[in-house]
């Protein structure tokens, strides 16, 4: 095993990558959710009581959760933990557990809060990345140090034939990278922003709010290469920027030793079909207009900002 392999395991095995996940974003409790929403919190009891011995239909974030969980090798300490965190009762929690072990999931831990917020869990799990359907819950978690996006209803399935790995896919600006660059285009425009940044090539950005979840990602990546450089794990950026605004993207993860796989500079391109190719299990955006066409190619998250939902971040020249 390769020494910087070896320091990614050891680090991983010392502090797991561990996701968040609520039970909405686990499962499909559309059905479930929409009777709270119209009929309150009784008749939503009384329906997951009625349904207690039926197995729930995969959600949104099920796929990737899956497909980490799948990476951990049997007899050994995890690299991957996953906690399931709801707002459900402790006692309507059964029915979530059922189906993840008929599903065999590795999830044993989770809290189950009867309604309150799941935010100061966020820290007491040391989540790296909480995944929630509910908006003030990933907010929240972001604000307790964790990366966080809003999922939304998981798009119709495809049959992928590559079982063995998982595709994870990042916007750059205001997601993986700090929202700097965006702020000198809102305030001086596009030639000044294209200037700065082709000036600044060569510094790397400041991290965004997925910056410590590409670098604890970028390990697990690590443990999984093989001896032709492909790993299980595979890391794809998907950003409105082109040339010349790329040169800094591509130094930035290389300072920060976090490689992508593949880099899309698509400009004012369409992010959906460029994420279909790829076959990315989940991708992450802070801007609802990509997370929503994106979303019927992929499971997508919109990774919570301070800008207006409307407004192009880093529009392509």
């Amino acid at each position: 095993m390769l020494p910087n392999r070896q320091a990614a395991v050891d680090m991983l095995r010392a502090e797991p990558l561990r996701i968040g996940v609520s039970t909405r974003a686990l499962f499909n409790l559309e059905e479930e959710h929409n009777v709270f929403r119209e009929q309150g919190v009784h008749a939503y009891a009384a329906m997951q009581l009625d349904r207690e011995d039926v197995i729930i239909d995969k959600g949104a974030g099920f796929d990737v959760v899956e497909r980490l969980l799948a990476l951990n090798e049997a007899g050994a300490k995890p690299c991957v933990e996953v906690v399931l965190l709801s707002r459900n009762s402790p006692d309507l929690s059964l029915r979530a557990f059922k189906s993840i072990r008929s599903y065999g999931l590795d999830i044993k831990t989770g809290s189950f809060t009867s309604g309150r917020s799941l935010s100061p869990y966020i820290p007491a799990w040391k989540i790296d990345l909480f995944l929630s359907n509910e908006d003030a819950d990933v907010r929240g978690a972001v604000k307790g140090g964790a990366a966080a996006a809003r999922l939304g209803i998981a798009p119709p399935g495809v049959e992928d034939a590559r079982v063995d790995e998982v595709r994870i896919a990042f916007d750059g600006d205001a997601v993986v990278f700090g929202p700097e660059s965006d702020e000198i285009y809102q305030k001086h425009g596009l030639e000044a922003f294209l200037a700065h940044e082709t000036a600044n090539a060569a510094n790397p950005m400041k991290r965004g709010p997925f910056g410590k979840f590409l670098h604890k990602l970028s390990a697990l990546r690590k443990v999984y290469l093989n001896d032709g450089n492909i790993s299980k794990v595979r890391i794809a950026l998907v950003t409105a920027r082109n040339a010349p605004a790329h040169e800094r993207v591509v130094r930035t993860l290389r300072a920060w030793d976090t490689p992508a796989d593949e880099a899309h500079f698509v400009g004012i391109w369409n992010k959906a079909p460029v994420l279909h190719a790829f076959g990315a299990h989940i991708f992450f955006d802070d801007q609802e207009k990509h997370v929503l066409s994106a979303s019927t190619v992929v499971p997508s998250g919109h990774v919570p900002g301070p800008h207006d939902p409307n407004t192009p971040i880093i529009p392509a020249s």
